[in-house]
């Protein structure tokens, strides 16, 4: 059973970000569950009128840099192409500047736009009300260093926006690329500054997409992580996970270990949502998500069948929230609690088949496809209730900071 909402998580598996925290640049371990973020409070939430208003016009002031010619893949080459684009990331946070944190980011665009991860820049690990560092400055691969500004961050996604001055350093912007083309087995390339040591690279494959893990900054879930066996460790979170063409993929964020070493499974924020990030913070100053207000469960086929459900495959509507877009729009949620084949279910709601006449067949689709849309969107639902199929139409709201569904 898959779930929209926090996953289950194994005591025996530290969730660690990358980052190497904090005094004397000691490393911190951060477990997931520490955390302490699913108790934050609702904050309220503005609503932009427009994708214009919210910068999701493709307008993003990304670079228009070259891919890397061939098929073939070149470490050596993608290293020489690519590290002057790739920066250190220190991090003060305290008023005597003591307190250090540190990671890696990618130059984005000529006129100063630089990408890293919010847990860089931000306390967002380890306060229910995250603010941000108080100084930061971005170490360049010949060794100078300058002050950098924080434009915004989105928590739910682990991106964050900095802005340098064009004028006081060199800059080389490194592509962008399409992580929805990203497969399983592809080769890949983790580059940033791992423990400290800058101008790094690691290499390895695409292990897997589309993976459901849990937030370091956030009590939702990223249901698009890239996984990789790429060797990436602390100081690494916020560089660039490059594809063979020299391209940025993901964002490296965070690794899974029993002992906290580099030999666990490692996770990047796919590149096209750190897009979007990127072009509401550039236009807004922050992110929003759109919202509908369920919790969804995986219908597979032997469930669909001790069930008796008419699909076999879908999303089953566990939970839905008073007040929320899809209570206004009629949803049901389920009845009765059960246990098959080892899983706990909640059984009796609707089950989500469709949206805008697209298939749905996992719970993860859900919230990918609400969270690719803008608050005051319409969407339309395709249900199963009992053996009737119907649609319905929501009108997507903004998603609030405490839920932890779509």
């Amino acid at each position: 059973m898959a779930t929209v909402g926090p996953v289950r998580r194994d005591p025996t598996i530290a969730v660690i970000a990358l980052a190497a925290a904090v005094l004397g640049g000691v490393v911190a371990l951060l477990g997931a569950e520490a955390t302490g973020l699913t108790d934050r409070k609702t904050s309220t939430v503005y609503v932009p009128t427009s994708a214009t208003e919210l910068g999701a016009t493709g307008n993003e002031p990304i670079a228009h840099a070259t891919p890397l010619r061939g098929k073939g893949f070149n470490p050596s080459r993608i290293y020489t192409a690519r590290s002057s684009g790739v920066v250190t990331i220190f991090a003060f946070f305290n008023k005597a500047d003591a307190s250090e944190a540190q990671g890696s980011g990618f130059v984005v665009s000529p006129s100063g736009y630089i990408l890293t991860s919010a847990h860089v820049v931000t306390d967002v690990v380890e306060s229910t009300h995250p603010t941000k560092a108080r100084h930061v400055y971005v170490g360049f691969k010949d060794g100078d260093r300058i002050d950098a500004r924080i434009v915004g961050w989105d928590g739910y996604d682990d991106v964050a926006l900095l802005k340098v001055d064009p004028a006081a350093h060199r800059l080389v912007p490194v592509p962008l690329g399409d992580s929805s083309r990203v497969r399983a087995g592809d080769p890949v390339a983790a580059m940033g500054s791992p423990f400290g040591n800058e101008d790094s690279i690691a290499v390895g494959v695409v292990s897997a997409i589309r993976r459901s893990i849990n937030s370091l900054t956030s009590s939702y879930n990223v249901v698009d992580a890239i996984q990789t066996d790429a060797p990436i460790t602390h100081g690494n979170s916020g560089g660039p996970l490059f594809d063979a063409r020299g391209r940025v993929i993901g964002i490296n964020a965070q690794i899974r270990s029993d002992t906290g070493g580099a030999e666990g499974v490692g996770f990047a924020i796919p590149i096209n949502a750190a897009k979007r990030s990127m072009a509401q913070l550039v236009a807004t100053g922050r992110v929003v998500y759109a919202y509908l207000g369920v919790t969804t469960e995986d219908l597979t086929p032997t469930l669909a069948r001790h069930l008796g459900y008419a699909v076999s495959r879908g999303a089953m509507v566990g939970q839905v929230r008073d007040g929320s877009p899809a209570k206004r729009a009629g949803l049901h949620g389920g009845s009765d609690d059960e246990t098959f084949n080892g899983q706990d279910v909640t059984t009796g709601g609707d089950v989500i088949v469709a949206l805008d006449g697209r298939p749905v067949r996992s719970a993860d689709e859900v919230v990918r496809e609400v969270s690719s849309r803008v608050p005051g969107e319409t969407i339309r639902l395709t249900i199963v209730r009992g053996q009737t199929r119907k649609t319905v139409t929501a009108k997507l709201g903004a998603r609030p900071d405490t839920e932890t569904n779509p």
